[in-house]
């Protein structure tokens, strides 16, 4: 990589200290270049640097609908301007993502935020950084197949629905796949 500038990053608003036009800003955060590459070379993790913030992703998506605090315009924001911090970690506003790919739908640059964000969950995942219910997730994956075990209420719920039983999955097969076998 060639040589870089120091870019910086100000968050929130600038206030006039006097008349005579002087304007005083808080450094919030400096743009995290190293977080970006590391994005970039995810799958899919490249797609934020054509996102261009017109906000389509939101309108639709049934977390912000449900979750003020959830926004993906933001998520990819912050993930332009390289907030490792604030992105990859345990309570991170990525896990309120419920992969609906109701955003990548509606973005016009076909910058797919669900896959940047699937990306950061991996991402947060290798490094240590994902809730602790995602491992139990994926433990139960790897033993049954699905993600939540049918128990014998379960079953009994289901035939009183006239539903078929849970079928058994191939977890051999999955377990392959998984180990790269």
């Amino acid at each position: 990589m060639g040589r870089r500038g120091v870019a910086l990053c100000f968050i929130g608003t600038v206030w006039p200290l006097s008349f005579g036009g002087k304007m005083e800003v808080q450094l919030k955060h400096r743009i995290n270049f190293d977080f970006r590459e590391k994005l970039n070379a995810v799958a899919e993790g490249f797609r934020h640097n054509y996102c261009y913030q017109c906000g389509a992703c939101v309108a639709d998506c049934p977390s912000h609908n449900y979750s003020a605090g959830f926004n993906p315009r933001l998520i990819m924001l912050r993930a332009i301007l390289g907030f490792e911090d604030e992105l990859i970690q345990v309570n991170s506003e990525i896990w309120n993502c419920t992969n609906c790919y109701t955003c990548s739908e509606r973005c016009p640059q076909d910058v797919r935020p669900v896959d940047v964000i699937i990306a950061m969950k991996n991402l947060s995942a290798k490094m240590g950084k994902a809730p602790e219910i995602i491992g139990k997730i994926s433990d139960t994956v790897t033993s049954f197949g699905i993600t939540t075990k049918a128990t014998s209420l379960t079953d009994r719920r289901r035939e009183e629905l006239g539903l078929s039983h849970v079928r058994e999955y191939p977890v051999d097969e999955l377990r392959k796949i998984i180990e790269g076998d």
